[in-house]
């Protein structure tokens, strides 16, 4: 079995031995971590590379990530008008216009957001029905957490006055009950969208292995998808027998009502596992649903986006439904995962699986709480002590930051994403970018956890920033250990699979705006090159 040996400036993530010389691995693991002259000495014919000025890290893991669903957003098929992509009101209406004219069967829009795109308001049906007239158009807010569409796309999908609400979310509808053309969280995106997720279905395994690509140009080498249909699993069996899968997979599934799961709790290998369930407990804090004991801000910005004055929001489930939601699958032997970001769902998931876990006797379950804007001091403790940890979407505060404070939540927004009271409570916390919300930037991320500083330069000083070490855990061994892969990645680690960056400084030393400017120029997976 063929060897290679690293040579220079490793960054290990494994606090028995920091920092070394020298990596050699053989095969897909890891061989032997220490000097360059013992590993040297000890595979004196391995392949050499020496590292220079670049430095060798572990593979990183992205924790609440889209990837099946992003290979569909950021294709052909999709119209890209997400803020990082476009930023002006106007230039979003005049890629819809193009669209309409150029895809008359039909345009699925994705990353609208008023708050980001001035100018730009929540659209209504007669609105979107004069602009793009008998032409399906849907358009899906840039957090995905909001749909908007005119009659011909509801036709289209088969959506009338009489559709039902799915499970977790809701059609918006007026004072005659007829439809307003919005609709909010993942049932009706998925209704609404299914006519041009079907066409892309035929094109998903190249989709799909692009869109890992994309993932290993950030340094990327295990992803885990939070919103996984395994219906699709078959299409990942074709992209594994073809060598396409240059990251490995972490599956979570959608949760229903009625519990009871398609895949089977931890099916797969090393390579591709499906291990948890993930549950909504409320939305999007740009679209005004999430379920906060604090009122939305009253202003020209919280009305471009539907809010009343002194609005709050509402949950998507009662504290009894995720109660029965997470006893099901638990049952079943699943890890729950629930999206929470306002402190009223966060204590309604608490209360719920704080019941799940006594009276399950559970003790390593992992269950794990997504995004966590709101979260509190004083719910990170809690959450401790139950055994629950959280990843946390940091990347909020460089995006919105000013938004939060400025337009939205006042105070509360300058408390925004307080990673580092769950690491004060020793709670393994993780960041994240969330497929395509924001595009993936772990080092970024790391170095908005740290700095707490938006892209106009204010600092959200309303929670301490966290230590370096800390941040580079959250996309290391913290995210390997919330995926149960600990065991195997997540480190350099002697029997630990070799999957492993080069980059192009050293992020435990640098400042930290040359951390977020973190170039990736090499990676591996399980020995071999993909990148």
């Amino acid at each position: 079995m063929s060897k290679t040996l690293f040579v220079g400036r490793v960054l290990t993530m494994d606090d028995d031995q920091p920092i070394a010389e020298a990596v050699l691995i053989e095969g897909e693991r890891i061989l032997a971590v220490g000097s360059e002259r013992d590993l040297v000495a000890r595979a004196p014919d391995a392949a050499l590379i020496d590292l220079g000025g670049r430095v060798l890290m572990p593979g990183l893991v992205e924790p609440h990530g889209h990837p099946s669903g992003s290979a569909v957003f950021v294709s052909e098929f999709v119209v890209d008008i997400r803020p990082v992509v476009l930023e002006t009101a106007d230039q979003v209406m005049d890629a819809l216009r193009s669209a309409i004219s150029e895809r008359p069967e039909g345009v699925l829009a994705n990353g609208w957001d008023p708050l980001l795109q001035r100018g730009l308001n929540e659209p209504t049906m007669a609105e979107l029905d004069a602009l793009a007239g008998d032409v399906p158009l849907v358009i899906v807010h840039n957090s995905g957490h909001a749909v908007y569409f005119n009659a011909a796309a509801a036709r289209v999908a088969g959506v009338t006055r009489e559709t039902p609400d799915p499970d977790g979310a809701a059609f918006r509808r007026d004072e005659n009950g007829d439809l307003t053309g919005v609709g909010v969280e993942a049932g009706v995106l998925l209704l609404l969208a299914g006519p041009t997720m079907a066409k892309a279905q035929s094109e998903f395994p190249k989709l799909f292995a692009d869109e890992l690509v994309r993932a290993n140009r950030a340094g990327v080498t295990t992803v885990a998808d939070l919103g996984w249909n395994p219906a699709q699993n078959a299409l990942l069996d074709v992209l594994r027998d073809s060598g396409a899968l240059t990251a490995r997979l972490r599956l979570y599934e959608m949760s229903t009502a009625t519990g009871g799961a398609i895949g089977r709790a931890d099916a797969g290998d090393d390579l591709v596992r499906q291990i948890g369930i993930k549950t909504w407990a409320d939305g999007s804090p740009w679209t005004g649903n999430i379920a906060t004991s604090f009122p939305y801000l009253s202003n020209d910005v919280t009305a471009s986006i539907g809010l009343e004055p002194g609005h709050v929001g509402a949950a998507n489930f009662t504290e009894e439904e995720i109660l029965s939601i997470s006893q099901r699958y638990a049952a079943e032997g699943w890890q729950l995962s629930c999206h929470a970001h306002g402190d009223l769902a966060i204590d309604s998931v608490l209360n719920a699986w704080e019941r799940v876990i006594l009276d399950s006797g559970l003790t390593d379950h992992r269950f794990r709480l997504e995004h966590v804007g709101a979260m509190t001091p004083e719910q990170f403790e809690r959450a401790a002590a139950l055994g629950v940890t959280v990843s946390v979407f940091a990347d909020h505060v460089y995006y919105w930051g000013d938004v939060l404070v400025d337009d939205l939540f006042g105070e509360p927004g300058e408390r925004w994403a307080d990673a580092a009271a769950a690491f004060a409570t020793g709670i393994r916390a993780t960041f994240h970018n969330d497929g395509t919300v924001t595009p993936l930037e772990p080092f970024r991320n790391m170095a908005v956890a740290e700095t707490r500083r938006s892209r106009s330069g204010r600092v959200l000083d309303g929670a301490a920033g966290v230590l370096r070490s800390d941040a580079l855990r959250a996309h290391t061994i913290n995210a390997a250990w919330q995926l149960r892969s600990d065991d195997v990645l997540g480190s350099i680690t002697v029997g630990k699979y070799a999957d492993l960056v080069i980059v192009d400084r050293d992020p435990s030393t640098v400042s930290a705006e040359e951390l977020a400017e973190t170039r990736v120029l090499g990676v591996y997976l399980a020995g071999v090159p993909v990148l």
